[in-house]
Parts: structure tokens; sequence; C-alpha cells
């Protein structure tokens, strides 16, 4: 095997769907060429340093791989017989523990688990023969991390740099009802174009997600900063310099001045704790606003921005009548008292949100784990439309 920290192969950044294109807005802004776009990823070429980069600056990611072969296996025989060829010893110390996951289509895998299970057995094996001793392998991500591709009979095999997915940020130890994933929160607010100088409203916050999120953009604070460990620390070869370089850059871009006004709200003052607490470990507590009241108390600053609700829909959480008289409060509550702001619902309930009598500008699809979901756009003009 090549000598992966400074060898450029294919890697593959995951995220959820409908992330993508977020996704490839953060890749490009950090200079690198995208080979390819798909609905839930993007290709591109790089070394295993460079996918720490990666791995520190990027918010909507869910996990870097790195590819270290590609091959033909019509079956879990001839899929050992490819992996235990790769010179796993040169990458996984023998001493050492991986896990491995894998996204599989064969006629022949009825669970991912028995695919995973060959994995495992071929690198094991290799390692065994080269070394005379086996290393440890179980279910946690907490060190090396090997992912299995397998669709038909074409197999790739990956290290996966990140371990613990990138799509949470390490602040949320409590989470509150229904908590929206950190890496969909920061696509919303990417997808409105807020500029992260002008006010961030979040009535109904809930557990705080999208205005700590929003508190995070503006200071330019990397979700690197919130952790410690990642799986390319547990290659062979890894050099903590370039982690901690990599890592000074990114404390040193965080800009702790001219942060604009960030207000986020909530009628239950439990969740408003959570939500502090919550924005206290990702250190921006200070920049927030917190107000317990209704939505319709908000404080509003003058100087027009962007207003988010994510309110119930109806899935989880609430009873439709009353959310139907909450939906229509939301639209007379922009209209009224939000003028030259852009207003944003998130839902996942199209009949909810013909209840807020607003005509929306734009639509953007989401997912809300396997909920369909648009996050509606509502100018809300300031005086005539012009």
């Amino acid at each position: 095997m090549k000598e992966v920290f400074n060898t450029a192969s294919k890697v593959i950044v995951t995220c959820n769907r409908r992330l993508s294109p977020y996704l490839q807005e953060e890749v490009v802004a950090l200079g690198f060429e995208i080979k390819r776009a798909f609905n839930t990823g993007v290709e591109l070429y790089a070394t295993v340093n460079e996918c720490i980069k990666l791995n520190l600056n990027l918010r909507t990611a869910s996990q870097v791989l790195y590819e270290v072969g590609a091959f033909r296996a019509a079956d879990p025989k001839e899929l050992y017989e490819q992996l235990v060829k790769i010179e796993w010893e040169k990458v996984i110390p023998f001493d050492g523990y991986f896990t491995v996951t894998s996204t599989v289509h064969n006629e022949h895998i009825l669970t991912p688990l028995f695919a995973n299970v060959k994995v495992k057995d071929a690198i094991v094996d290799r390692i065994k023969e080269v070394k005379g001793v086996r290393p440890d392998s179980g279910p946690d991500l907490h060190k090396t991390a090997v992912h299995l591709h397998w669709m038909e009979d074409r197999a790739e095999i990956f290290l996966d740099t990140s371990g613990e997915t990138l799509a949470k940020h390490g602040y949320r130890k409590h989470p509150g009802k229904a908590p929206m994933l950190e890496a969909l929160a920061t696509s919303t607010i990417m997808a409105t174009k807020w500029d992260g100088k002008s006010p961030f409203i979040n009535p109904m916050c809930g557990s705080g997600t999208l205005a700590i999120e929003a508190a995070l953009i503006a200071q330019k604070r990397m979700p690197g900063l919130q952790r410690m460990n990642y799986a390319f620390m547990h290659f062979i070869g890894y050099d903590e310099e370039v982690f901690f370089e990599d890592r000074r850059y990114i404390k040193d871009i965080a800009d702790k001045h001219n942060i604009p006004k960030i207000v986020a709200s909530d009628i239950s003052e439990e969740a408003i704790e959570i939500a502090k607490m919550n924005a206290r470990t990702a250190g921006v507590e200070h920049l927030i606003d917190f107000e317990v009241c209704d939505f319709e108390d908000t404080t509003i600053p003058e100087e027009h921005g962007v207003i988010m609700f994510n309110p119930e829909y109806g899935e989880r959480l609430g009873t439709h009548s009353k959310l139907e008289v909450t939906y229509k409060r939301m639209g007379d509550f922009m209209k009224q008292k939000c003028k030259g702001y852009r207003g944003y619902v998130f839902t996942g309930n199209p009949d909810l949100a013909k209840k807020i009598g607003l005509q929306a500008s734009r639509r953007f699809e989401f997912f809300n784990g396997k909920l369909d979901c648009r996050l509606l756009q509502y100018e809300l003009y300031d005086g005539k439309k012009s």
C-alpha cells in the first residue's frame, strides 16, 4: 500500500441527501477541485494530509473517505481474496483497533454485517500473516475505520479518515425534542445566503441548533475546534504536527469581533436552558440573545436580516389543529413585525405550510431524517413591493 498521508488518491466526501450543493460550496471554498458531484457527496483527489483539512473545516459533510483499492468482486469469496492482497499492515497498527462500515448492494449479501465480517477477516488475516499478531476490531468508530462500497460486482475500499460522523458538531450534549442535525441546520442557513453580518432571528429555537450554527458561521469558527479525535490519527504515518498546524490556522481565522445580532427565543424555559448549555459548549453563548417568550414577542432589530422558523410539523410532535393556528400566527407575525427581513420556515408538512398565508418566493428541498421537507422563503417587503 502507498504511503497515504502524502499520496493523492480518489477521495469521496459524503453528506446527507440533498446537502450536496452546500457541501460543494464548502469544498470549493477550501481550494479543492471537485471531479464529480452526486446526491450524497462529492469526489475529489487528495492526500490524507489534505483530508485532515477537510475534516476540520466542513460543516455539511458526514465522512471523508480515502480510496485504497478498487476491484471486481462477484461474491464474498472474491471480495476476501482481493482485500487480503492489500498491505493493511502499512496503515493499521498490528496492536491497534479498527472498525468496518459498508454500503452494499450485491445478490449474495443479505445484510451489510456479513460483508463487514468478510472485510474484517481479510484485514486481520493479512496483518496476522505479516506481523504474527492480530489487531482488535469492533463497532466503535473512535480509532481506525475502513469503509466498503460494493455495488453488484464493483467494490471499492476506503480508509474512513473521519470516524465519528462530521454531521454532528460536538456541542449538543443536550439534544432537546426532535433536534435538527447540525449539518442540516448549517445547510439551511447557507441556502438563505445570509451574509453573517446582518441580524439572524430564530423564534421557536428549541435546543438552539440554528442559532448556534449561525453564531459559528458569523464567527468563522470551524467544527474542528470542537473535536480532538479523528480516525486519521490512528493510521500508521500520522504526523500530529500537520493536524495541529491546520487546527492553529482555523483558531486564528475565527473572528471574535463584528458579530451580528443573533436572537433565539422559545416559549419553553427548559428549551432555552438546553439551548444555552449547548451554546456554552460551542463557545458562542455570549453571542446569542436568548429570550423566553412567545414567538410574537421576539425582539426584532431594526436592521434587516434573516428570520428563520423551524416549527413542529405534526409528524413527530404536536397536534394539527393547534399547529394550524400557530402557522397562521407565524405568517401574520412575519408580515406585520418583520418587514424588510427575509423570512424562512422549515417544515415537513405542506398542508400546514399553506396556513402561513404568505406566497413563498422560493422552496428549497431537504430531508430531515427520512422526512421530505421544504425551506420556504418569504420576501417581507418594507413598504411597497418595488
